[in-house]
């Protein structure tokens, strides 16, 4: 499309020096058109660290580019608005919440975190013909023309980490996975993570699926380690700290791989540094130094990621960076469309081929396995604890494993009595 998001800001801010001045007057900016972005998303209750942090990074990217004057749309420059809905994860305010932004906030877009609240809405999202992101691609059906997945690729990205440690770690042969028996979240990423091992040789001897009312993971864990797993794999589990707790009181020397490992200071404090070391995960912090390569797109990482643990130095989750990543997508089509009409925008980001994935390398995908290209995948880091610090070991591509083997993710995700096309 000619430009990339680390060029929204830049031009914005070159033209403010341009001026004489890096600062944008108050009455140039009132002179600014606004678009509002919806978000409704859970900021109370279970599922806050996965909404909330969100928001706060949406703030960041959004008050950067009003402050550097707007973002020029077709025509006109628009400063950026967020409006915020917390459905506390319930369906029902979901829909209430949705409706809310839609109607009286005349919101372009709406971002949702994904499962059954993005379900519960998707009928009267069709309906309104409303663009629509979720978190969780698999929520994609061969109905669902408006709702896409530009940044979280979950739970396919989920290969790159079993890729890396088979390679890096191939005296690991077998595995046990252990985490919450959700339709939504843990058996799509067991599924994923059942086929990556299969892919790479690795036994998967014990497959532990609970529900949300275990609060004592002790027994869960010593029947697990009791078939003496090389790897111990979480998943996409709720319960990584509980868990990481047992594997350290139970004296687990083997390898550790999970989808996150959020907050993962505090689960250093509760077991050790030591024991931490090593673990596998999926989510970077945007201060590594890999994130300053070519291929990034995402516009200042480490200021970003300072701004962020200075306003809220306790937030930072995987998402904090995840539904910014979707703003500068939308920027990114709405610049292309010329306009910020929701069916402008989806049609302007569907027909770019190789749309600008965060890390680099997009492609539409979807149709094989959820009956709609309509996920962006592409490459994926594999983060690896090192000295108590996430770190950034390689980058893998999505889209090679699924050419190579998305027969066998299908396999799986059938067994498991998931939805597929």
């Amino acid at each position: 499309m000619g430009f990339t998001r680390r060029d929204i800001l830049k031009a914005s801010i070159v033209g403010a020096v341009a001026t004489g001045s890096a600062s944008i007057s108050s009455s140039l900016l009132a002179a600014n058109k606004t678009v509002k972005i919806g978000m409704n998303i859970p900021m109370t209750g279970d599922y806050a660290p996965w909404g909330l942090p969100g928001l706060y990074g949406c703030q960041i990217v959004a008050d950067d580019i009003n402050a550097a004057g707007g973002v020029k749309i077709g025509s006109d420059t628009y400063n950026i608005e967020m409006v915020a809905y917390d459905h506390g994860y319930d369906t029902e305010k979901a829909v209430q919440g949705y409706k809310k932004l839609v109607l009286q906030d005349k919101v372009s877009m709406v971002m949702m975190l994904g499962g059954s609240t993005v379900a519960s809405v998707l009928p009267w999202a069709q309906r309104r013909k409303m663009l629509t992101t979720t978190l969780l691609p698999s929520d994609i059906t061969p109905k669902s023309d408006y709702l896409i997945a530009t940044c979280e690729s979950h739970p396919l990205y989920d290969v790159t980490g079993v890729e890396w440690l088979a390679k890096n770690y191939p005296d690991a042969k077998t595995a046990a996975i252990v985490t919450n028996n959700d339709a939504e979240y843990g058996l799509q990423a067991t599924a994923t993570y059942k086929a990556a091992f299969e892919v790479e040789g690795i036994e998967v001897v014990d497959v532990n699926l609970h529900g949300f009312d275990i609060t004592d993971f002790a027994p869960i864990v010593s029947s697990v380690l009791a078939k003496k797993p090389d790897i111990f794999c979480m998943a996409t589990s709720f319960y990584v700290t509980p868990l990481m707790e047992q594997l350290y009181h139970q004296g687990f020397k083997g390898k550790i791989i999970t989808t996150t490992l959020d907050y993962y200071d505090e689960i250093i404090a509760k077991t050790s540094k030591e024991f931490v070391n090593g673990t596998i995960f999926q989510f970077p912090d945007f201060d590594d130094p890999m994130l300053n390569e070519s291929g990034i797109n995402f516009p200042d990482p480490g200021g970003f990621d300072a701004k962020f643990r200075k306003a809220h130095p306790n937030d930072w989750s995987a998402v904090s960076w995840e539904y910014p990543a979707i703003l500068l997508n939308w920027i990114e089509g709405a610049k292309a469309a010329g306009s910020v009409d929701p069916t402008a925008v989806l049609k302007a980001l569907k027909s770019n081929k190789n749309p600008e994935f965060v890390f680099g390398g997009g492609q539409w995908w979807g149709s094989q396995l959820w009956g709609q290209d309509n996920a962006v995948v592409g490459r994926w880091p594999v983060v690896v604890i090192e000295d108590g610090k996430a770190r950034i070991k390689e980058f893998g591509s999505v889209s090679n494993w699924l050419d190579k083997n998305k027969d066998v993710l299908i396999k799986h995700m059938k067994e498991l009595g998931l939805r597929t096309v």
